[in-house]
């Protein structure tokens, strides 16, 4: 247990109204918000700005105090719950919007920033911030960062990383490094926010962020089809590719997720004909003729078997709830084993076809709800439990049911994590599926920016008694 004195000095820190000792109010920070893992710390330090994280992080330096960063607590794989004496360092006060410049359509703000609250001030100025997750109502941009997340827009604007042009980070022994530069060229050697972008906390402490943005569109067309196979949804891929507008999404969704969805989540399938999987995808700023074409030479080919273009804006949010509720609608549904997983966008229907074929061999009655971002190659293979198994006998199937998918994504030369990151859930992976090279570039990485290893330790690279 941690020293009452050492304690103190954080909690001088911060004050005492903004740290948390108290186990009840803690609850919140150590709770994964799907009940997976509950942690322990001896302190709660929120924290009010980058000169209150250096002094923490000096602290944590001097005495070797492990520091867990914590962000909006969305995170999937475990990386942002405390365990033990680990302080956890919530950046939820640092919430503010520092600068908005719409003429370099750039916005710069603090880490704790709800991504939700920065898409509303990029709309306020008439331009868009394109990050969109189901969690942006509480996930804050420092946790965006720190995993790379992904998202809906991928396919057209990129991961966070290339929505990110500058970095304010506090290094593991407390210097700030300022690159908070709104440049979109600047070749002056190394990249360095690039290095902390998808590290996940383990180099340093984001504590501020430049974003690119970029024009909001006028319109959007979305469409809901019926396709027979992940292949017909490869082919209109490349057919609303060549329509008259801006791809911004093509989601991939199966009648197992799709039934879920209605059943649990009163999603409403806006198509009469029942069809083995289904399709969402978005242009913006396009012209309905151009998509009325594409959907007509569709069905002409045979790609998909019917379809539906939103009339309304009440109507495009009716088909996106049906994707936002996927996730969510298999809780009902009891255990639910989780892959974020991403393989060449041609290598998705093979590599479906495997998958699905490997998990009824390995589990005969699993029901594989694979879905996600097919025009980037990246899907959520989730499988759910069979009916009445019971859920802990099949949540301890994880690590097996992990290597029976994980051979059919490398098979493919994919990746084991596509968004979600790495954290402690899939750190023992990491020795399996990188190179010796890669591990030992990562670890001295590791050593050159926190030496002490103080920041999120076994998260992304595991801790030398677990390897």
């Amino acid at each position: 247990m941690m020293d009452q004195n050492l304690r103190d000095r954080f909690i001088a820190i911060v004050g005492e109204k903004n740290a948390i000792t108290d186990a009840a109010d803690q609850v919140p920070y150590l709770k994964e918000w799907r009940d997976m893992w509950r942690g322990t710390t001896p302190v709660v330090l929120r924290p009010a700005n980058t000169a209150e994280i250096s002094a923490i992080l000096k602290l944590a330096h001097e005495t070797n105090t492990r520091i867990v960063p914590q962000s909006g607590n969305t995170g999937l794989v475990n990386g942002q719950i405390p365990q033990g004496d680990e302080v956890l360092l919530s950046l939820n006060r640092m919430t503010r919007v520092i600068e908005v410049d719409a003429a370099n359509n750039t916005m710069t703000v603090e880490a704790g920033c709800i991504l939700q609250n920065v898409q509303k001030a990029a709309e306020e100025v008439d331009r868009l911030f394109p990050l969109s997750l189901a969690s942006e109502g509480s996930a804050r941009i420092g946790g965006n960062l720190s995993s790379n997340a992904g998202g809906l827009n991928v396919l057209a604007y990129g991961n966070t990383r290339e929505l990110c042009l500058g970095l304010e980070v506090v290094l593991a022994d407390g210097r700030i490094w300022d690159g908070l530069r709104s440049l979109r060229k600047d070749n002056t050697g190394y990249d360095l926010k690039d290095l902390f972008i998808g590290a996940e906390g383990t180099l340093g402490v984001i504590t501020a962020a430049v974003l690119k943005l970029f024009p909001r569109p006028r319109r959007y067309d979305t469409c809901f089809c019926a396709v027979s196979t992940p292949q017909a949804a490869l082919e209109l891929l490349h057919l609303v590719k060549g329509s008259n507008g801006h791809v911004v999404a093509f989601e991939l969704l199966p009648a197992i997720g799709v039934g879920f969805a209605v059943q649990h989540m009163q999603a409403v399938n806006p198509l009469s004909t029942a069809s083995p999987w289904y399709v969402l995808f978005e242009i913006a700023d396009g012209s309905s003729e151009s998509v009325e074409e594409v959907l007509d030479l569709s069905l002409t080919k045979g790609v998909l078997t019917d379809g539906a273009l939103a009339q309304s804006e009440a109507q495009r949010q009716s088909f996106w709830h049906m994707r936002e509720s996927l996730s969510e609608s298999q809780k009902f549904e009891g255990g639910s084993i989780k892959h974020d997983v991403s393989v060449p966008v041609s290598r998705v229907p093979d590599f479906l076809e495997a998958a699905i074929a490997a998990v009824a061999r390995f589990m005969p009655g699993a029901r594989p709800c694979p879905f996600g971002h097919m025009g980037d190659g990246n899907i959520h293979f989730n499988v759910s439990q069979p009916v009445g198994m019971d859920k802990q006998a099949f949540l301890a199937q994880w690590q097996a049911m992990n290597e029976v998918v994980f051979a059919e994504v490398l098979k493919r030369n994919g990746s084991i994590s596509a968004e979600h990151g790495i954290g402690r859930l899939k750190a023992q992976d990491m020795l399996k599926i990188k190179s010796p090279v890669e591990l030992d570039m990562m670890r001295s990485l590791k050593q050159a920016f926190d030496p002490k290893n103080i920041l999120n330790p076994g998260r992304v690279l595991p801790l030398e008694s677990e390897s």
